[in-house]
């Protein structure tokens, strides 16, 4: 496959699991969610999936044309690796948390390298690279 297939699959797969945040919350606590007991028991949580809800509709919309949208990508890339770094030393400062250094903090890592390395080579002459001639 080339990297532009391989960049509207990942944008498939990836909103697909913003999508299925709560039931990740379900079937593994203490890897994907905050709080004890069940994942609507907490308002903060529930605010979390409907960001990620809202944002992985978005992301399966841009699988369409990945290039139109280039912003909200790179908007899912850094969001995804400021969230895993305040959580991972919130995990490593909260032993009750230490779940989620094997849960969502790699998920989101993954989500930001896979996405960055398949838009970086999804890049089409043109497209943010100046011409033949410099300009």
């Amino acid at each position: 496959m080339n990297p532009h297939k391989l960049l509207q699959a990942a944008l498939l797969l990836f909103g697909t699991v913003c999508l299925l945040v709560y039931p990740l919350a379900i079937l593994w606590p203490s890897g994907w969610a905050w709080h004890h007991g069940p994942p609507a028991a907490s308002n903060y949580f529930m605010m979390i999936v409907g960001i990620y809800a809202t944002l992985g509709i978005f992301l399966i919309r841009a699988a369409a044309d990945p290039q139109a949208h280039r912003s909200l990508i790179l908007f899912a890339i850094w969001s995804s690796l400021v969230h895993a770094a305040i959580m991972a030393v919130q995990s490593l400062h909260a032993p009750m948390h230490l779940g989620h250094l094997a849960g969502d903090v790699p998920a989101l890592l993954l989500v930001a390298l896979v996405l960055g390395w398949l838009l970086h080579a999804d890049r089409r002459p043109g497209i943010g690279q100046p011409s033949q001639d410099g300009m």
